[in-house]
This record gives C-alpha cells, structure tokens and sequence, in this order.
C-alpha cells in the first residue's frame, strides 16, 4: 500500500507519522510520500519520520519530494494537509477582519473565504493530477475550510472524503470523562464542516443509551472551560457545539478579545520555528511534546481509521466525515457537504439517518450552506462582486458596508493569490 502526503513538510506531519507507526496493523504502508514544495522544511520532517518509524520498528519506507506528480503517482490514497500562503498568510486572515468590527478567523467569517478563495484552485489542480496518475486514489481533505474544499473536489468528480478532527476530540474527551474506552462512544454529530453540534453521546453504538444529560450534569463546568464558552450557553442548549460556535454565539467578544493579543497565526509561526529546530536534532525519533499545542489532536488515529476503510483493509464501519448530504438533511440541497457520522467502505461514505433538527441548528446550518454557494462560486469564477455576494451572505458579516469593506481588504491582501484580481 502506498500513501502520498501532500504538504508533508508541515509540523503537522510527525502527528500523523506517529499514528501510521502505531497503528500499522489497521493501515499497513510499504510506501510513504511526503510532498512538498519546501524542500529545506521537508528534508527535516521527513528525517524525523524515518526515525520514528525505525523507533517503532515500522518497515514501510518513507521518501520525499518536491514533485508532486512522482509523489502521487500510484498512490492508493492521498492526504491533503496544505496551507496556501503559509502562515503569513493565515496571520492576515485572523488581523484584517478585524478593521471592521468581525470575527478574524481562519476558517470561518472574512478570513475562512479568503482562505477558501486561495486553497480551493490549487486543490483541484493537485486533484486533477492524481486523477491523471491514479484515477483510483482517493483523495482525504484535511485542508480547510474542509466542508468547502470537499464540495469543490466532489463537484469535480474526485474520490474525496473530507475529515476532521473536531469529532474524534470530544469522543477522546469524553471517554476519558465516562472512564471508557473510546469506541464504546458514539457521538450524534451533526452540522457542516466547523459548525457542529453533540446532539447526543450514545454508550455501546448508535443505538446505546445517551449520557450526554449526565456527562453536562457532572461535567458541564470541565466542558464549558475546553468550548471557552459560559457554561450558561450548554446548559441552555443542551447540547455540546463545536468550539468554533463560539465566534457565533459570543462574537463581539471574541473580537474585542482578538484585538487585545498576537493572532493565532503569529503563536503558531513561533511555535512552528521551535519545532522545525526539534526535528533537525538527529537524535529525535518521536513526536515532541511541544507538538501537542500546535493543533490537530487525534488528526492521525482518524485519517489511519480513514484511510484503512476507504482501502478496504478493516477501519471503523462508522465515521464523521465531509460528505454530500444526499438528503440526510432534508433542508438542505443533496450536494451540500455536511459532517455527520457516515459508514465509509471502499466505495465512499453514506451518510446516517439523523434526528429532525431544532430550527435554532437547523436554520443557521442552512444560512452558512448558502454562503458556502456563493463561496465556492467565488473561488471557481472569481470576481469582486461574487466576494462581496458571499461575505454578504455570511451570517457573521450580513450587513452592505461591513461586506463592502471586507471585500476591498480581502482582494488587497490576497492578490498574489487570485488569478482574477
């Protein structure tokens, strides 16, 4: 089995080396590919790769290049973890938005279409030369905004699942607060990519009992603390949202918040240089500590679980995954892409039946699906006035001036990046 990593030179990328070392019996790789076009930042990831397979006596081998079509070429699948821009250009995203009194953020509000506007062109291009080398891969989309990324490589016709983290982290979470192992947690998981709810936490599997009463009766405090939201807000829902709710539901704190300190982007970039100098140490040979704060918990044990069903060599019959809605969610089109759990096969995912949802989730799932339309039409035709119709239509923004001025920041911030401007 071959696997292709593109955008393997991220301090990402030991995470999911760890997890396909330790989980070789569900995944079993004889061939790894990073692929990136940093050659100085892939050269000290793909050495500590290769020794922490060697640590932990992995015998697949692992190689690295910054061509994409050799790196692709005959895999069985292909993982996309890129940045396009860096984090530069994730630092602009989290700062700019915030001239005009919104959320800057990465993958949602002003930021996360900029971040659309970029990524979605270069994907498809990657996407449409695996389908050249290989049109047997599948391709799994880590890279955001998930949800829109995704839609774009299904419209196209690509074998594509989008995956996410979110998920897999309150099931670790809350296992660990019911004192079980994590498979015997099923979570009613359901929304769009970053705009999700825990409508119920279920015991032994989609049918088991729901202790989500229980687990916020005697935990709410521990789970309001992880969201950074008051606990007032989950006790009245009753439900767990994503923490990425926050920016809806406190959003003018989160932005006189993010005025007072360094974004995000520029924590990371920090971060990312300490690591960079961990994995140039020869003597490293396993995943740093340090590494835990950068993001993306549990990003490996899902995308192996991913991965091995998607292959055909065993896997979770049931997953959250990105996929086409084909009416799960009645409200919404069948090509929307939406995250619930879903059972994955070799032949793709289908997503569960789900309870009828409250119109409190149900209504802003359909406002963010139909600013997902408008920008995806964006990233594929380009034009000022299709940026301006999305950000618009974003319930984080939603009002003529706020999106007129947007839009003028997004194309000046971005113009090395879109072909149109």
């Amino acid at each position: 089995m071959k696997l292709a990593v593109v955008g393997g030179g991220s301090t990402y990328t030991p995470e999911l080396i760890d997890g396909f070392a330790r989980l070789r019996d569900t995944l079993p790789i004889e061939e790894l590919v990073l692929v990136d076009p940093a050659a100085d930042r892939l050269e000290l990831v793909g050495g500590l790769a290769r020794r922490i397979f060697a640590k932990q006596d992995h015998t697949g081998k692992i190689t690295t290049t910054t061509d994409l079509d050799a790196g692709v070429a005959d895999a069985d699948a292909v993982l996309l973890q890129l940045r396009v821009g860096g984090q530069a250009a994730r630092n602009q995203d989290e700062t700019w938005p915030l001239e005009c009194g919104c959320v800057g953020q990465e993958t949602t509000g002003a930021g996360g279409l900029a971040k659309a506007l970029r990524t979605v062109p270069v994907v498809l291009d990657i996407a449409e030369r695996v389908r050249r080398t290989n049109p047997d891969a599948w391709i799994i989309d880590f890279t955001n905004p998930v949800g829109i990324v995704t839609r774009a490589l299904l419209q196209a016709g690509h074998k594509a699942v989008g995956l996410c983290n979110v998920a897999i982290g309150f099931q670790r979470k809350f296992a660990r607060l019911l004192e079980v192992e994590p498979g015997q947690v099923h979570l009613d998981h359901v929304g769009l990519n970053h705009l999700t709810w825990e409508l119920g936490v279920r015991l032994g599997g989609p049918d088991g009992e729901n202790v989500l009463p229980k687990l916020l009766a005697e935990h709410g405090d521990t789970i309001a603390d992880d969201l950074r939201m008051d606990r007032r807000i989950v006790d009245r829902l009753g439900v767990v949202p994503s923490y990425y709710l926050r920016y809806f539901y406190a959003h003018d704190e989160v932005v006189r918040e993010l005025g007072t300190k360094p974004s995000r982007a520029a924590e990371v970039a920090a971060m990312e240089k300490e690591l960079l100098a961990m994995y140039g140490d020869p003597t490293l040979d396993e995943k740093p500590e340090l590494l835990a704060k950068r993001g993306g918990a549990f990003y490996s044990e899902a995308a192996v679980d991913l991965a091995a069903s998607l292959l055909g060599n065993g896997g979770s019959p049931v997953q959250v995954v990105n996929t086409y809605n084909k009416g799960t969610l009645p409200f919404l089109p069948d090509d929307a892409v939406i995250e619930v759990q879903a059972r994955v096969g070799h032949d793709g995912a289908t997503p569960l039946a789900v309870p009828a949802l409250d119109p409190l989730y149900a209504g802003l799932i359909a406002n963010v699906t139909a600013y997902e339309d408008l920008a995806l039409e964006a990233a594929l035709r380009g034009g000022r006035d299709r940026v301006f119709k999305a950000l618009l239509a974003h319930p984080l923004i939603g009002q003529f001036d706020y999106a007129e001025g947007l839009t003028d920041r997004l194309i000046a911030h971005n113009r090395e990046h879109l072909a149109w401007a």
